[in-house]
């Protein structure tokens, strides 16, 4: 018999959005390991927000809203706040009632940017690593290093010359001049981005064109390729190298560790550099450099020297992700 088309909302809901998520979905444990983290910054919370006034937006729920945001790849903070209007899986993942109003977007905005400029990502990340090395998930004796292009929110636009020569003429669209950078030579020295100073001009490899970008470095562990830190730095021609250190020299303990890395790393200085902090360079050998690789088989001729080689390539998974999901 067929069924009818009859609709007619309900006043009162029995089941809680609790109820609608399935036992088996992989927010779950996502939520567990979140909701572990934010009690133990819950002592933090209490130092950084009044105990008179009105009450903000719980830390906890702006938190688990920003990672649904990196885990979904919701662009626009007016979007998110669209989904928890009536996503049943995102108001139960950031701990909403059915009831409970959505934020205003700029609201959510700044009192995100406010926490998170209290140092409450790196502590949050700091609880979730922790995490991992109570399961014995991270190995501390072997890591791997890389870098990638940030690319800046900067407009190609917007780099222009400092002593201002450079400056778009009267145009009918004057929020979107038109520019013609044909034969002219721009270069960090001569030329910053009006919007955002900091960015640089720069490119990963040759046979690519160069962006306004900023350099982000990760470091895993060679076990399971988790991250154990990252660093975003300036673009340089050393960056890269200088970040390593900054991260090899903030590891915990003085026992002696592998570092992994791939021919751009392969220069006496930094390989010089990490011996000095009891590290081993397993930095892939660039023969074509002049005067050869800065290691030798000493180095090389170790077991442990090609398993990291093949262990570092699991960085590119985190690079891969950022980009495609993360959306930096």
């Amino acid at each position: 018999m067929r069924g009818f088309d009859y609709q007619q909302s309900s006043a009162f809901s029995y089941l809680s959005p609790e109820e609608r998520v399935p036992s088996n979905h992989p927010l779950r444990p996502i939520r567990e390991m979140m909701d572990a983290a934010l009690a133990e910054l819950s002592p933090v919370f209490d130092q950084i927000y009044s105990s008179t006034g009105r009450p903000s937006v719980a830390p906890e729920k702006l938190l688990r809203a920003l990672l649904l945001q990196v885990l979904y790849s919701v662009r626009r903070e007016r979007l998110l706040m669209e989904q928890l209007q009536y996503n049943l899986l995102f108001r139960w993942f950031v701990g909403m009632d059915m009831d409970e109003s959505v934020w205003v977007p700029s609201v959510y905005i700044k009192n995100r940017d406010r926490l998170l400029e209290g140092d409450i990502a790196q502590a949050l990340f700091t609880e979730v690593l922790d995490q991992a090395r109570g399961a014995d998930l991270l190995s501390d004796e072997h890591f791997s290093v890389d870098g990638t292009l940030i690319e800046a929110w900067a407009s190609q636009k917007s780099f222009r010359r400092k002593d201002g020569s450079s400056a778009p003429a009267n145009d009918s669209d004057p929020g979107n001049p038109t520019v013609n950078f044909h034969g002219e030579s721009r270069g960090n020295q001569t030329h910053e981005s009006s919007t955002d100073p900091d960015a640089r001009l720069a490119r990963k490899s040759g046979g690519h064109e160069a962006k306004l970008a900023y350099c982000g470095n990760v470091m895993i562990e060679n076990r399971n390729g988790l991250v154990v830190d990252a660093e975003l730095l300036i673009c340089s021609g050393t960056a890269e190298r200088d970040a390593a250190k900054v991260m090899i020299g903030s590891l915990e303990g003085s026992a002696p560790v592998t570092v992994g890395a791939d021919k751009g790393y392969d220069t006496k200085d930094f390989v010089k550099d990490l011996r000095e902090m009891n590290a081993t360079p397993h930095v892939a050998q660039n023969l074509n450099r002049p005067g050869g690789s800065a290691i030798n088989g000493r180095t090389t001729r170790h077991e442990g020297y090609r398993i990291s080689q093949m262990k570092r390539k699991r960085i590119e998974e985190v690079f891969g992700w950022l980009k495609t999901v993360g959306l930096s």
